[in-house]
């Protein structure tokens, strides 16, 4: 007597992996095209603020008035980002940014025929009235922008968790760092110095265009991104309490109150260099062209394209904590380099070192924030870290401007440039140690445990 065999249970299909989806790419695009422009005013400001000024504390100013608004303003941006549609947020602030570069674009064009020549500058004749005009210009352009971006930073941050898998975070901003930065100072520093061969105007102008273009995608994406889970109370914003909500949930947290820290300081001291780093390149190095200067700093850029293509690998064979230690020593000891060895070939190498180790930096520690902090809680929490980790941008580049000037009579320019290098290098030795304990890989995967459930 036979007996038929059971019935076997059909086997289920594999679910099919994630997808990043259409809504990333555009979002991937948009920032794409604001950071080609982010590049191309990187060389175009500082590179037109010293066609007007030779003196370093008042380039540094330039620098200064895009991102003193990280002090003043990121704290009110998180609330308003954790009660609005977060796509509006990031497409309005482009659009602003749109007629705020296209308006000073037109002023540059009409104005750039009357600017001084840069003997005039060295024989230290008086600037012409237009030139004063422009200046006074830059200074406030630099900051309607800056008070753009903060929002639009911000807005834009919390929007990733949204478009895609939290599962696909890491590899979708790891792609978002690699565009931005290939973007941003990798292809526009060098087309900025191409462009300005045009006219002063032209990149000012291209990047409005790239602002509208920006916008127009970011409007284009599906659906509504308002903030997921607890949902603040609507009509009159109580501030205080809203911006103490995000910083209490911060400093609750020993990482991200730690991470908070060390960004700022390291924030400081990279601005601190940044805003000598034209006159670096012109009185030390020795290049005297736009796109010199563009040249000498896609060096980060290609390093940092390097990080966003293996930042997965890199992290996943070291250890994120491991990682983020390294990250310090090679961006403490590329500033050093600079200081030390003056040379077109090595300061482009050490400058792609440290372009690799804060992509890597990032892409951990942006990605570590998206995970662990509650969706409703992102946009203040997120402007918090970004209080900490970027208002000292605005500190260092004011100082760095002012070591120069004070410098200057008693070391010769070409110290007075060097020596606040040698600085920034040598402040990162103690940051590395205050990091040892309180980053590593257990306090990392503590910190990823507790984390809520995004449902």
């Amino acid at each position: 007597m036979s007996t038929a065999e059971p019935a076997s249970e059909p086997v289920p299909e594999p679910a099919a992996p994630p997808r990043l989806g259409s809504d990333y790419w555009k979002l991937l695009s948009a920032g794409g095209m604001t950071n080609l422009g982010d590049g191309l005013m990187t060389v175009a400001v500082l590179w037109l603020a010293s066609a007007l000024t030779r003196d370093p504390l008042l380039i540094a100013l330039v620098a200064l008035a895009t991102r003193v608004p990280w002090l003043l303003f990121s704290l009110p941006a998180g609330v308003i980002t954790d009660r609005f549609d977060r796509r509006l947020l990031v497409a309005w602030t482009d659009a602003a940014r749109f007629a705020v570069v296209a308006a000073f674009g037109v002023l540059v064009l009409f104005t750039e025929g009357g600017l001084p020549t840069p003997g005039q500058l060295a024989a230290g004749e008086g600037v012409p009235a237009s030139a004063t005009l422009l200046l006074a210009g830059l200074y406030a352009m630099s900051f309607l922008v800056g008070c753009a971006e903060v929002i639009r930073d911000n807005a834009a941050q919390t929007l990733l968790p949204s478009v895609v898998d939290r599962r696909l975070l890491e590899k979708a901003n790891g792609r978002l760092w690699g565009m931005e930065v290939t973007t941003n100072q990798f292809v526009g520093p060098p087309l900025a110095g191409v462009l300005m061969g045009l006219a002063l105007a032209v990149p000012f102008l291209f990047n409005a265009g790239l602002l509208a273009v920006s916008a127009a995608l970011l409007f284009a994406l599906a659906g509504t991104y308002r903030p997921r889970g607890q949902q603040v109370s609507s009509g009159r914003i109580a501030w205080r309490a809203e911006i103490g909500t995000g910083f209490r949930w911060l400093w609750d947290n020993p990482v991200l109150r730690a991470l908070a820290l060390l960004l700022g300081a390291l924030n400081l001291v990279s601005a601190m260099t940044f805003a000598l780093m034209v006159l670096y390149v012109q009185d030390v190095l020795g290049l005297f062209q736009g796109w010199q200067f563009g040249l000498v700093i896609t060096g980060g850029a290609a390093g940092a394209i390097l990080g966003s293509l293996l930042a997965e690998r890199i992290t996943a064979k070291l250890g994120d904590g491991r990682c983020l230690l390294g990250a310090i020593g090679l961006m403490g000891v590329s500033s050093a380099v600079m200081g030390f060895v003056p040379v077109v070939g090595v300061v482009w190498l050490v400058s792609a070192l440290s372009g690799t180790a804060g992509v890597v930096w990032n892409v951990i520690t942006v990605s570590l924030r998206q995970r662990i902090i509650p969706d409703h809680l992102l946009g203040r929490v997120n402007s918090v870290y970004r209080f900490f980790g970027w208002g000292t941008i605005s500190v260092g580049t004011l100082l760095g401007g002012l070591l120069a000037v004070v410098l200057e009579p008693g070391l010769g320019r070409e110290w007075a440039l060097r020596l606040p290098f040698l600085l920034a290098g040598a402040v990162h030795l103690p940051l590395l140690v205050y990091a040892w304990r309180r980053v590593n890989g257990e306090r990392l995967a503590r910190a990823r445990s507790a984390a809520p459930d995004p449902t």
